[in-house]
């Protein structure tokens, strides 16, 4: 076969779903060699670049971009002079070799070329963040920058997402073909171990909490949340994983952030998972915590009403919505049988769509003709 080579072009190494993602293309893609394109490596070598997009940063976001390193590098992102930047150094990356097709994650970066065919995956719009309730319009990139994020949709061959309203932004606000757009879910990027599950686990009423953003997940109304239920059920017990709050409330264990290939034992104690999430792109952690079994208890934003269906694996609130979300824990933590019920639902819809070997299967299945193409075109 002619161009046995994918280009995977990612930002970072060492999230999780980047590691997911190159492994998935090598399953699904055994003849090919996966050349992996880290876009923060190519341009380490390269502070001329950093410095005049520091400029830019400010020309284009203001002091306020120097309100913290997070801030800044949220920005820096989101210039047009990186974004022009790397598309450059991207495409002559991409030039020396003779690829198949190149892949890229997120869409932070244009890494299409010319007469290439050229696939992205992504779990987030610039403007789906204007879905969520009380977001802040001073937090989105400037025009100048979307109108280039709609570049990186028309140029690609296929976009894949991982949430239903993602593709629905992607085609209505990005005015991109529907038939490019394709919802291929995501799967989990921690090892599940799904030997040593008891259904006494449910009696425990163990709610476990998993996240590093406490503030943007729900974390202070969970609390406010939990309060209530101690009322009710005060042997009730409440459990954080992945951040360090400060949390002044009885029965409440804070673990703090912990090595992804240790977060199975918190899943496996627990009775109900809950992550009252104001702002959530997809949240693999609640695919994490169905594949444990758990019933879940999430706001109804972004991603979550695909795999959270009310009343049937879990409940859905609204954000913010302290008395609900009480309520619905609740219900829960006095119903063993119910969590047991919930968690089984959760288990058959995870296993059905929210795994990497289901992913990688759909997206194969949409990339092969192209391949079919390519090798057809060059034998002429």
């Amino acid at each position: 076969m002619t161009n046995q080579k994918i280009a995977l072009v990612r930002m970072w190494p060492n999230p999780p779903i980047a590691r997911s993602v190159a492994q998935l293309l090598m399953n699904h893609f055994p003849d090919y060699q996966v050349d992996i394109f880290d876009v923060d490596r190519l341009l380490e070598n390269r502070p001329d670049i950093s410095l005049v997009n520091a400029f830019f940063v400010l020309k284009q976001y203001g002091m306020n971009s120097l309100t913290g390193p997070k801030q800044y590098r949220a920005r820096s992102l989101k210039t047009t002079f990186f974004f022009h930047k790397a598309k450059e150094i991207i495409s002559e990356q991409l030039c020396k070799n003779h690829y198949a097709f190149s892949f890229q994650l997120q869409s932070l970066v244009d890494a299409s070329t010319h007469g290439l065919p050229h696939f992205v995956y992504t779990d987030n719009t610039m403007l789906a963040n204007l879905d969520y309730p009380g977001f802040d319009r001073r937090q989105l990139a400037t025009e100048e920058w979307i109108r280039l994020e709609k570049t990186i949709y028309q140029n690609a061959t296929l976009i894949f997402t991982r949430s239903q309203n993602i593709s629905r932004s992607i085609i209505e606000i990005y005015q991109c073909e529907p038939q490019k757009v394709i919802c291929v879910y995501a799967g989990s990027n921690a090892q599940i171990f799904e030997s040593g599950l008891d259904d006494r686990r449910y009696e425990r009423k163990n709610i476990l909490f998993v996240g590093k953003d406490w503030e943007r997940k729900g974390g202070p109304e969970l609390v406010e949340a939990f309060k209530i239920v101690l009322t009710t059920y005060p042997d009730a017990h409440l459990t954080i994983v992945g951040c360090s709050p400060q949390v002044n409330v009885p029965n409440c264990q804070v673990v703090g952030p912990i090595p992804l290939e240790q977060i199975h034992q918190y899943y496996i104690n627990a009775s109900v998972f809950c992550l009252p999430t104001r702002l959530e792109p997809f949240g693999v952690v609640f695919v994490e915590a169905q594949s444990y079994k758990l019933p879940v208890v999430a706001t109804s934003i972004g991603a979550i009403p695909d795999f959270l269906i009310n009343q049937h694996n879990g409940y859905l609130v609204m954000p913010n919505d302290i008395e609900a979300l009480a309520k619905a824990l609740c219900d829960l933590v006095g119903d063993p049988e119910k969590c047991r019920a919930f968690g089984e639902n959760g288990y058959r819809l995870t296993k059905e769509r929210y795994n990497w070997d289901k992913v990688g299967a759909r997206m194969r299945q949409h990339i092969q003709p192209y391949l079919i193409r390519n090798v057809e075109r060059i034998n002429q």
